[in-house]
This record gives C-alpha cells, sequence and structure tokens, in this order.
C-alpha cells in the first residue's frame, strides 16, 4: 500500500525496486487510480480496492507495519486512523507518537521526567516575523555553533549547522519552510551514540540494545543524505567501543525515556556523550528500517536475526492489541442499575 501528496491509499504492485533510494531521484508514490479502502468499522478488519477491475477483497489484516517517517506518518496521524477501526499495528500510540515528533515537547516531557536534554529555545514563525530579535537572543544566550531544527520534521530535514550569527536568517528561512515552529538548539561536543528500545511483551520488562555510534568526518552533521543515501562523510559503528557502565547507563536513561513519552514497541534514542555525562538529542518512535540504518543494526549486533527482530515486534504489538481489547470490552460493560422505589407522601 502507498500513499500519494494527496493523501489517496493506493494499490502498489509487488516491485520494490521502484522505491529504492538513490540520490538521483528519490521515490514518490503516484497515483495509480487504484483505491485502498479501510474497514467501515471496528467490527471488521478486511481491506478492500477499488480499481479497473471492480472492487476486490484484499483480505483481513492481522497487524499494521506502519514503516512511515516525517509528518502524516509518524506523528500519531495514521495511528489515529489505525485506532479508529481498531487495527492493530506496531509502535506507539497517538500520542507517544505525536510527542515524539515534535521535539519541544519530547523535550519538555523529558527534562519534566528529570532526563538530560540540550538547551533550547522555540521560536514560531509569528515570534521570527514581528520579533526576530529572540532568535538571535537565544543564540547568543546557547552559544555558536548552533543547530536550527523544524520541531516536527524528521530525518534532519531542514536542519542547519550555525556558527555566525549571520547565518541565523538563513537557517529560519530552511527550517521554518517545513514547519512553523523552529527549535534553536546548543550545540554539543561528544561523541554521538543512538541504541535501540523493544518494549516487553506483557510481564516482561523494555529493554535496550547495544549502542552504535556515528562518526562524522566529512560533514557538518549527520544530515539526511548520510541517512537515506549513504553519502561519503558518516561512518556508522554498531557495537560502538563503550565501557560495560557507560552503557548500562545508556541503556536505562534510554528505557526511562521511552516510558516517559508513553512509547509502544519500539523506539530508537540518540545521545550525546559529553564531558558531564549522557544528554539525549531525541528519541524516534518509528526509526529507519533501511539496510544502513542503526534500529536492525543495533539488535543485528545484539544478536536478534532481521526475522526475529520482525517477528518480535509483531508479537508485541498483538498482544498490546489484545490486552487493550480486553480492557476496552471491561469498561463498556454496562454496570448493574440500582433503582430505589419512594413512595410519595399520601
Amino acid at each position: 500500500m502507498g500513499i500519494t501528496r494527496d493523501g489517496v491509499f493506493v494499490l502498489e504492485d509487488d516491485d520494490p525496486s521502484k522505491f529504492a533510494l538513490t540520490a538521483s531521484a528519490l521515490p514518490e508514490v503516484v497515483d495509480n487510480g487504484t483505491r485502498v479502502l479501510w474497514p467501515d468499522s471496528a467490527n471488521s478488519r478486511e481491506l478492500t480496492v477499488v480499481g479497473p477491475d471492480g472492487r476486490r477483497s484484499l483480505g483481513a489484516v492481522d497487524v499494521v507495519f506502519p514503516i512511515l517517517h516525517g509528518p502524516y506518518g509518524e506523528d500519531g496521524t495514521v495511528q489515529g486512523v489505525l485506532e479508529l477501526v481498531d487495527l492493530p499495528f506496531v509502535g506507539s500510540g497517538v500520542l507517544a507518537s505525536a510527542i515524539g515528533m515534535d521535539k519541544h515537547f519530547t523535550k519538555t516531557v523529558l527534562a519534566h521526567s528529570g532526563l538530560p536534554v540540550a538547551p533550547w529555545r522555540t521560536i514560531t514563525a509569528d515570534d521570527w516575523a514581528e520579533a526576530p530579535g529572540m532568535a538571535y537572543a537565544a543564540i547568543e544566550e546557547l552559544g555558536l555553533p548552533a543547530f536550527v531544527k523544524p520541531a516536527r520534521a524528521g530525518s534532519s530535514v531542514g536542519v542547519s549547522r550555525v556558527s555566525h550569527p549571520d547565518q541565523l536568517a538563513d537557517a529560519m528561512a530552511v527550517a521554518l519552510a517545513e514547519d512553523d515552529k523552529v527549535l534553536i538548539e546548543a550545540g554539543l561536543v561528544g561523541r554521538e551514540l543512538e541504541v535501540a528500545v523493544l518494549q516487553g511483551r506483557p510481564g516482561d520488562p523494555t529493554h535496550a540494545s547495544v549502542a552504535g555510534e556515528v562518526v562524522v568526518t566529512g560533514r557538518d552533521f549527520y544530515d539526511f543524505a548520510a541517512k537515506y543515501l549513504d553519502a561519503a562523510g558518516v561512518e556508522l559503528v554498531c557495537p560502538a567501543v563503550l565501557a560495560a557502565d557507560d552503557l548500562a547507563e545508556m541503556q536505562r536513561i534510554a528505557v526511562r525515556a521511552f516510558e516517559s513519552i508513553d512509547a509502544a514497541g519500539l523506539a530508537r534514542v540518540d545521545f550525546f556523550l559529553t564531558e558531564s555525562g549522557w544528554v539525549i538529542n531525541e528519541i524516534n518512535t518509528m526509526p529507519g528500517f533501511t539496510p544502513i540504518s542503526m534500529f536492525p543494526s543495533c539488535w543485528l549486533a545484539s544478536g536478534y536475526t532481521y526475522p526475529e527482530l520482525i517477528d518480535e515486534l509483531i508479537e508485541v504489538a498483538l498482544a498490546r492489541s489484545s490486552r487493550r481489547r480486553r480492557a476496552v470490552s471491561a469498561e463498556s460493560t454496562p454496570a448493574p442499575l440500582a433503582v430505589e422505589v419512594i413512595p410519595s407522601a399520601p
């Protein structure tokens, strides 16, 4: 199933090669005339498709694996659609997905939970238009270099490194082209490390993988081209060379961050290891699943095979859905009604 830029759900063929990630032409889902229809209520898990040959069933869906990134993918919108029709799905629900997508609220929730985050200031489009001095005051307070990021964009889209105040206006323009809310974040000096998190099945604890490290040698930072187009200047090392105590502390903080936003299923937590200790950069509730992505790499290095990882994510999602259905069913059972009859006065 593919989603076009206009939000049309279309049925794709079985040729995945047309969606290969290449620097010359990024893939795009086009409208091929088919229409995939969701179940019409929570009483059905059947998907149907309408096309040139009429209407046919796609069968009942056991579980959805929404490996989608960015707005309308990992921000709670698709998750809300799935919850409306009660389709089990892998990953976080509406709340955690929305929090994880919005860097301002991610930091706010993590900081409130006592977890370390990089200092930041949030500037809206209206702030920039009416009082741009707020942004300049922010970089003066936070120090340079600083990073300017859209609050609700993924994969480092719209992110700029600002080393001089003269670069701020251009960086704000790039970020505001992606979102009307922007974070100015203090640049940190330290190792850039990531860890993958898997939720346990009911009764089992959530656990974290070994760490992976992003080693940037020929780029300003780990940008979109390096993440998805395998551009030069970045090396992903997994497992990272890390002292046992440091790894244990990183894993502990990652699980706490996962639970702080009420995440489910999976996440990747990104850190900086500075001279002062661990600092959380962000949490991704639907991390990349490409062959060069850190989430599967960390679990492969932790002893999972790729099929085992997928199986575990599906089993966790089904178990969570089953438990939720039982809870909803119990809540919907009407309580016994007691009626007291009071005779009227003579």
